[in-house]
């Protein structure tokens, strides 16, 4: 078996601002492995939230063994960028190496399309009522917050789309008080979820707030280890890939969120089609599904997922599984 690394740029469509800054390309590592002429492949995004760099998560696979199962790589790699592209890239090649989609390896259903998120970045109130009014004809629009100052950006959003479903992320940019103050609005707003409002080192601040609009776990959720510290302070979770570390994980991740009460949702970091595509599987049935990373590019993979009015498809098995 043969791995392969390489780093990859795409340009972004505009510029993309969330609490902790602003990008206009998305830096990528797509890893192949290779087994009996049969090439697999996977996309994670580093992300220096966690201390990952293309170096680093570069780093990480390079150093794995000649020889390894998927589910030994469970345990070669944490939970992460690294182990997210490797366990992509081999549930592609076992997938085309037994001449099946890998929702079928995996015994899943054939997955269907699903509304997906659009995701408006942090700015001015006045270019996000522009930005929210451009976008109104979506279902579901994504607001990037995170200030002492969001009221602004709020209304002007909900006068930009007045019919389309919103959420919040705040990517940890709130205090409790800001979220205290705010909360009354997003419900008068008409706001359905609020993500990661609180730092996830302080977010024990919510287990005695009421949360009238139900609220998310993003930074303070990775992998099934997490979940006993979310009780009581959330009632949602989002499943991203480069945090639990892969599809193998994000299955179990969602089957045991559900089992202790929590709802899912499915999100992504800024990349292409390819690392979107495996998010697809565990989407299906969300209550919320925010896999725009690709509407957001000038440029894809050569194969991109599907979006219409349906939402996100499936891959093909040109691009992956």
């Amino acid at each position: 078996m043969q791995i392969s690394v390489t780093a990859d740029t795409f340009k972004l469509a505009q510029v993309f601002t969330i609490s902790r800054g602003s990008r206009t390309e998305a830096k990528v590592l797509t890893v192949r492995v290779t087994q009996d002429g049969v090439t697999g492949w996977g996309e994670c995004v580093p992300y220096a939230r966690y201390g990952e760099t293309l170096d680093s998560v570069t780093a990480e696979i390079e150093g794995l063994p000649a020889v390894f199962t998927r589910a030994e790589l469970q345990s070669l790699l944490p939970a992460g960028a690294a182990r997210n592209a490797v366990d992509c890239a081999m549930w592609d090649l076992e997938a085309k190496l037994a001449g099946k989609r890998v929702w079928e390896l995996a015994a899943l259903p054939a997955p269907g399309p699903e509304i997906t998120a659009y995701t408006l970045s942090l700015d001015s109130p006045e270019n996000m009522k522009s930005q929210a009014a451009k976008n109104a004809h979506r279902p579901l629009l994504k607001i990037k917050l995170g200030t002492p100052d969001d009221m602004a950006r709020l209304e002007a959003v909900r006068a930009g789309a007045p019919d389309a479903k919103i959420i919040v992320d705040a990517n940890e940019g709130w205090s409790a008080e800001v979220y205290a103050e705010l909360a009354p609005h997003l419900v008068r707003l008409g706001v359905a979820l609020v993500e990661q409002p609180l730092p996830a080192s302080d977010d024990a601040a919510l287990s005695g707030m009421e949360r009238p609009v139900p609220v998310c776990a993003d930074e303070s959720c990775h992998d099934r280890a997490s979940l006993a510290a979310l009780a009581g302070k959330y009632d949602v979770i989002n499943i991203k890939l480069d945090k639990t570390g892969g599809l193998t994980e994000a299955l179990k991740l969602r089957d045991a969120a559900l089992a202790e009460g929590f709802q899912v949702m499915v999100g992504c970091m800024v990349g292409s089609s390819l690392a979107m595509a495996p998010a697809t599987l565990v989407a299906q049935g969300a209550v919320v599904t925010d896999l725009d990373g690709p509407l957001l590019l000038a440029e894809d993979r050569e194969t991109p997922l599907q979006f219409d009015e349906s939402g996100v498809h499936a891959p093909s098995a040109a691009l992956w599984g």
